[in-house]
């Protein structure tokens, strides 16, 4: 009978583990896929922090921009489908910046600050791109592939999770943010 209730308990740890991330972020468990590419986590948890360079050597962090409205773009300067989406995501910005949004492209690339300033300087990009070499905010997210996005609410919580890449531009993609700029944060 012990052995019948230990085999028991270590199944519900198994399928408890396969829905909980490293970081305690539950974002692999979806609640709903609404517009093009956006993954709803059932329950929304607070994204986590961190600290990173950017390409002119100042530090940022998410902590930073708490009560607007963050989409963090994990990318990398090898990544054709980085690439390709990189000017749609310029764009949205510059819709949407006015009205609180806020664009933070986390490159992946290792040792290539160079490749990483000309491809930002060549698109004339104007959000903050950071540098994480080492993966650790990567790791922290749960990055599997690139590119892979979060959209974080004025609260804080991770709101939507984008695997893959996205035309920025496509309205219904504007729209689907759009509807998160209006929204008030929930109390913390």
């Amino acid at each position: 009978m012990i052995n019948a209730m230990s085999i028991t308990l270590a199944i519900i740890l198994v399928i408890s583990s396969l829905n909980t991330g490293t970081a305690g972020m539950n974002t692999g468990t979806i609640g709903a896929q609404t517009e093009p590419g956006f993954d709803i986590p059932r329950h929304r948890v607070p994204a986590p922090d961190f600290e990173l360079p950017d390409i002119n050597g100042n530090t940022d962090s998410l902590a930073r921009y708490r009560g607007k409205v963050v989409l963090l773009n994990f990318w990398a300067t090898w990544c054709p489908p980085c690439r390709e989406e990189m000017p749609s995501l310029q764009s949205l910005y510059h819709v949407l910046a006015d009205q609180g949004l806020v664009v933070l492209a986390i490159a992946a690339d290792r040792g290539n600050k160079k490749g990483i300033m000309e491809f930002a300087g060549k698109l004339a990009i104007d959000f903050p791109v950071l540098l994480d070499p080492d993966g650790d905010v990567r790791n922290t997210y749960e990055v599997s592939g690139l590119p892979m996005s979060y959209l974080i609410g004025r609260d804080g919580k991770i709101s939507a999770r984008i695997i893959g890449s996205l035309n920025w531009s496509d309205p219904e993609v504007e729209s689907f943010i759009r509807e998160h700029l209006t929204e008030e944060p929930e109390p913390i």
